[in-house]
């Protein structure tokens, strides 16, 4: 006999409560105890079996070898690291309006010349998602349009299909549970279908998520749990270019980046950074230096703008695409070790185009750009910073410091403040651009500012 009952469930950790709380035991939220009702039936007792067979050594297991697709998107296949992989679930995220339709759209079209794809769109009619289609000039005969809310309803329309698009997954619901699309245990139990189907039947999923008005997923972190590879699409409305970048990836690695430029006729891969991380005017106005940062497989040239005003109160540190606590640790670094006062200053620090600076690489380039916004005195466009910064002053050495030299070298730059313990595995590029060796952090400030 059936059995129904009510339970709250926590919207930011699915966290569940037999009865409403105002601030979440589990993850400390406040306001996050959605109401849900609960169907369940009575199953005869059974003995349960591990579903994946009996356990076995691990030098006995055969190793699976993944087939990937390209995606028609070359930045794409990038942050996927290599391609579409056959059977995962790929979680799309990203604010309303930013292109995520648009750039899953252009893909089932490239992917429906040679597979059977079915794009599922549960916020949009099929005529909707047909005139985004024509504006972008797609044309495919094996590109099905279905329009359901029901994830029960589209299994039947499966068969044969390779690749599905679901947008989204707040818009989507099954019978199976009472409570209204887009509530928590809808997107829960609607994902984990999903993720059933696409690992029973070699379906690839691709799953448009929306995001709260904190940047995050709407939903539970189990649904990023589910997911094979989870995406976050970034960007300004009022600017062309996007950024995408991976927050989960079973078949690639995290720290991948795609840069993509929006136009009229869709969305374009862009593999000239220099233009979207690297302003014209650098080198005119004190505040800026730019650094080499590793993104997964790539390295790019970041350029990093500071600026020193004066406080009328509290100081205020705000910094954007860095760490809060990191500037605020450089900052003291710059006072305790090199006697910069900003103890009566406001400081603002921004990465260009919308990158996040996380690795501890980019320390010495924010202390570069600070310390141009305090002297007034611009630093050389042609020049690049990057090291790691300790406590006591000391610039530490970082990884793949070759693979940055060879990227400014590529980029036309003239000179590179690189960590002296660093300067064996450069020495090679003596000849192309000018190395200096920094130890310490007063050693980049007479180097850079010493006229």
């Amino acid at each position: 006999m059936a059995k129904t009952f009510t339970q709250f469930v926590c919207a930011e950790c699915g966290a569940v409560s037999p009865r409403w709380l105002g601030r979440c035991p589990s993850c400390g939220k406040f306001n996050t105890m959605a109401e849900e009702t609960v169907k369940t039936e009575a199953a005869p007792k059974a003995v349960k079996t591990a579903q994946g067979g009996r356990a076995k050594p691990l030098s006995s297991v055969v190793f699976e070898k993944y087939s990937r697709i390209s995606s028609g998107i070359s930045e794409f296949d990038n942050v996927l690291g290599g391609g579409i992989v056959s059977g995962s679930l790929v979680l799309l995220g990203g604010d309303p309006g930013i292109g995520k339709s648009t750039l899953l759209t252009q893909i089932a079209a490239h992917i429906s010349r040679e597979h059977k794809v079915l794009y599922l769109s549960a916020e949009e009619s099929c005529s909707q998602v047909k005139m985004r289609a024509e504006r972008l000039g797609l044309e495919s005969d094996s590109l099905f349009l279905l329009n359901e809310t029901c994830i029960d309803g589209i299994e039947s329309e499966l068969d044969g299909v390779e690749y599905c698009v679901i947008d989204s997954i707040q818009a989507v619901y099954t019978d199976d549970l009472t409570s209204s699309a887009g509530s928590v245990g809808q997107v829960r139990e609607c994902a984990a279908k999903l993720m059933r189907i696409a690992k029973s039947r070699n379906i690839t999923f691709f799953i448009v998520g929306h995001v709260t008005k904190e940047g995050a997923l709407a939903g539970p972190k189990v649904l990023e749990h589910i997911m094979d590879t989870v995406l976050y699409f970034e960007g300004e409305k009022q600017e062309n270019f996007r950024i995408l970048r991976a927050v989960k990836n079973r078949f690639g690695n995290v720290s991948e980046v795609g840069v993509f430029e929006m136009t009229d006729s869709g969305i374009r891969a862009v593999t000239d950074y220099s233009g979207v991380f690297l302003s014209e005017s650098r080198g005119e106005e004190p505040g800026s230096c730019v650094t080499p940062a590793e993104t997964g497989a790539r390295c790019m040239n970041v350029e990093i703008q500071t600026l020193v005003a004066k406080s009328y109160g509290v100081p205020r540190r705000m910094p954007l695409g860095v760490d809060y606590n990191k500037l605020a640790m450089l900052i003291a670094v710059l006072e305790k070790r090199c006697g910069l006062n900003f103890s009566s200053s406001d400081v603002y620090v921004t990465a260009m185009g919308g990158m996040k600076l996380s690795e501890p690489s980019c320390d010495l380039a924010i202390c570069a750009a600070l310390a141009s916004a305090y002297f007034s005195k611009p630093v050389d466009k042609f020049a690049a910073v990057f090291g790691e910064v300790g406590l006591t002053g000391e610039v530490r050495a970082v990884s793949y410091c070759e693979k940055r030299v060879a990227e400014c070298v590529k980029m036309g730059f003239k000179k590179v403040l690189v960590p002296a313990k660093n300067m064996k595995s450069v020495a090679k590029y003596a000849d192309k651009i000018s190395i200096v060796p920094v130890l310490y952090v007063n050693t980049m400030i007479k180097a850079l500012f010493k006229d």
